[in-house]
Formats: C-alpha cells, structure tokens, sequence
C-alpha cells in the first residue's frame, strides 16, 4: 500500500543574477536563508524531520555535502541524516521526488527537501597542460630544477577557463546547451521573433506576480553580510521590449542562430526548499497542506536534443493516469530557453512527433498559455540549475492554491539528456 503524499508548505530565496564576480552567498547561505524563516513558521520542532535531501551542482570546496551542513546550520540537531543529490538541472526536483517516495512507501514520515545554487560562485579551471606545468614545479627539487621547469612557462598557462561554461557543454556531443536549443528551433520551426516575444511576456509576467504579491509568502528576503537587503528576483526587465530584444546576436550560434540572451535563462544565484508530510505527520502537527503530490516520472533521450525532455518525462505521466491536456489546469516547465519551451509545445501539437516518439494516435494537444508559467519563468527569474526544479514544483502549489486548481504538471529538460516530471493535485 502506497500512503498519500501532502507539500505543506516552502519558500525560496529571491534568485539574484551572477553579474562578474562571485556573489555574496553560497550554496548553503543560500539555503539557510530561506530555510530558517521557513522552519520557524512551522509549529513542529526541527527535531521532527526524519530527512534532509538538498539538490545541488556546482558544489564549493569549502561545503562538501552541503545538505549535511545546511542542516546543522539551520540547528536541525547533530542527529540529523542529510544528503546531497545531483542530477543536473533535475537535482532540486529530485530531491523531491526522493522524499516523496519515502514517505509514500512508509519509512519516512516528514522530510524537508530543497534545491541550492550559487553559479557565481562557479570555479576558474586550468587546462590539463597549466594543471600538468604547476604539479611539475611543485615536484621540482631543488633551484636548477625550478629553473629548468620555469622555461616551459607559457602564458596561456594563466588564462583558465570558467567551469560553468565547460558543465554546461554536453560532454557526448560536445553541444553547449544553447546549440542543443538552437537543434530544437530548427527542427520545430521556432523564428527569432516568436522567441522573442516568449522572453517578453515572461518578463511581463513575473513583473505582475510581484506587484500583486503572488510571490508574498514564497520569496522570503535574503541578507548578506553586510546587512542588504535583497528581497527580489532581480534580473526581471518589466520594461523589456520586441526592439531591445532584437538588437541582441545570437549567443551560440551565428550570424543566424535564435537563440540570444536576452530569450534564454538567466545565470542566477538561489535557494529553494519545500516540507513534505505523510498524513500522520500532518495529522500530528496540524499542517494544513497546499498540495498533495501524486506522481513522478523520469525520462532520457539524446543529449543533443535534450530540451524536449519535459515531453518525455510528463506525457507518459498523463498518460498513465488518464488525463489528457485540457486534464491539466497549470503547468510549470524550466525556461531553460524560449525556443526549448517552444518547441516542447510544439512537439505536442505535432501527429508525426507523438506518433512516432510517445506512441500516441494523434497529437497530445495545445496548452493553452494562459496556463502556463503563468507568473513568469528561468528566463525572467533566472535558473539556479540546482535549484529550479524545486523552485517549479513549490510554485506551481502556490499557483494551484491561489487559482483554485485541481491539477497542476512542474517538468523540466535536464543536461545530458535527461527530463523529469511530477503531478500535483488540489489537497
């Protein structure tokens, strides 16, 4: 017997754009900013938790396992069993997912699940030659040694290379994941101006949730060091337009690639965690949930085309449970691009496409965009890649709740070839 699964409630920091320089938190300050108001709000002790499971890619040297010290800072007990999973821009979903599954089949009963990443925090890497020059000098005995050595100095040994560039490179198809979108928009038709347009009314979109205090609740201030303040996703550009945009080259592929910065998500600071019960937990404490978690699915494809796997991942989901599209009342995809997004939309409405990949009859069907990202997406908030997957699936029970949803889809595509998906209902 499998026991209901209920999301009672989560926050999230505001996801601060990286702009040059390592920004003023860490993955795991991230994470405990957000963490220690949302514990506090709960009415259980933190010692209640059986679990802490915290996605995270980019880990620094100085917080291995950083669910571990997450934890402990959040004054979770030395007690507490907490790990860190990685899958990509999946880790934070996947952290889910895994409590989910523990308490649904019984061995857990509460688990705090999250997602953290600081991309400006990403490390400078050397070349294998620089790597192989310096652990030669360091080897090196004595001064005639050092010497010797020191004449095979080049200077390009000092221009290393951003790692966040190379993790984003598909290491299979040596694709970075703007070339991997660039496929897409070839293959499904996407032009410059209907991407475009996409990022604008993202942008639009998520101006509007703020203004109107959707995000209230779910955004919780974050302060540095130096005591600021940061209490917004701060790479949102209400006033962006068609012209502006347009004047954007092509960031991956040019002179006539679609894909630009200004259509693509946006390199992001940000934290997110979410409190899962079983209903004897909410029973115990007096958790009044926002959503119950039905089911996941976890699909894999070719890296090269790897945007389409929020398609893979959540139709089979539908399927398995019935529902058609006009089933599902919201749906939250990663913006990792507009021409990605765009083209998993129109991969449904294609009858070869479902056809031949999902094996459906006909189509899967349009989603409507008024159900969709409804309060805007990674390409106006940004895309803490250990964090988004989280942050989809926290929103979209906020959005459930506020619109009086019953059902409700968070997927997302994932580097590598990967997509995943989860279904949420009314609680």
């Amino acid at each position: 017997m499998t026991r209901p699964v209920y999301l009672v409630d989560g926050a999230r920091t505001p996801f601060l754009k990286a702009r040059g320089a390592p920004g003023p938190f860490t993955p795991v300050d991230l994470a405990v900013q957000c963490g220690r108001p949302l514990l506090m709000r709960q009415p259980m002790p933190r010692d209640a938790f059986d679990l802490v499971i915290l996605g995270c890619v980019n880990v620094i040297q100085d917080e291995m396992n950083p669910a571990r010290v997450a934890a402990l800072r959040l004054g979770m007990g030395d007690e507490q069993v907490a790990f860190t999973v990685q899958i990509n821009c999946g880790s934070g979903m996947q952290s889910i997912d895994t409590a989910f599954r523990y308490i649904r089949d019984g061995s857990h009963e509460m688990i705090l699940a999250g997602g953290t990443e600081a991309l400006s925090h990403a490390p400078l890497v050397y070349n294998r030659e620089a790597t192989e020059w310096f652990g030669g000098m360091a080897r090196a005995k004595g001064a005639m040694d050092k010497a010797a050595k020191l004449t095979e100095l080049r200077p390009d040994f000092f221009s290393p290379v951003i790692g966040l560039e190379r993790g984003l490179t598909d290491p299979i198809t040596a694709l970075n994941m703007g070339q991997t979108a660039e496929v897409l928009a070839h293959r499904f038709g996407i032009d410059r101006e209907t991407a475009d347009a996409y990022a604008v009314d993202s942008h639009k979109r998520l101006a509007a949730a703020q203004a109107d205090g959707r995000l209230d609740g779910e955004v919780l201030p974050a302060f540095d060091r130096d005591g600021m303040a940061h209490a917004k996703d701060d790479g949102v550009r209400p006033d962006n337009s068609m012209e502006q945009l347009a004047k954007l080259g092509p960031a991956f592929e040019k002179p006539y690639g679609k894909v630009t910065a200004g259509n693509s998500s946006q390199i992001t600071d940000g934290a997110s965690w979410v409190i899962l019960a079983s209903e004897t937990a909410v029973e115990a404490h007096g958790l009044n949930p926002i959503a119950r978690l039905v089911d996941s699915e976890w699909a894999a494809l070719d890296p090269s085309v790897m945007g389409l796997g929020p398609v893979l991942s959540s139709t089979p989901l539908a399927q398995r449970h019935g529902l058609s599209v006009d089933d599902i009342d919201l749906w939250e995809i990663n913006e990792a691009f507009a021409a990605q997004v765009l083209s998993c939309l129109a991969a449904w409405q294609d009858d070869d496409f479902c056809r031949e990949v999902l094996g459906y009859d006909a189509a899967f069907g349009r989603i409507d965009r008024g159900r969709l990202n409804v309060d805007g997406g990674a390409i106006s908030l940004g895309h803490p890649v250990g964090a988004s997957g989280n942050r989809i699936v926290l929103h979209l029970a906020n959005a459930m709740k506020q619109k009086g949803a019953r059902r409700g889809i968070a997927t997302e595509c994932i580097g590598g070839g990967l997509g995943g998906a989860m279904l949420l209902e009314a609680a």
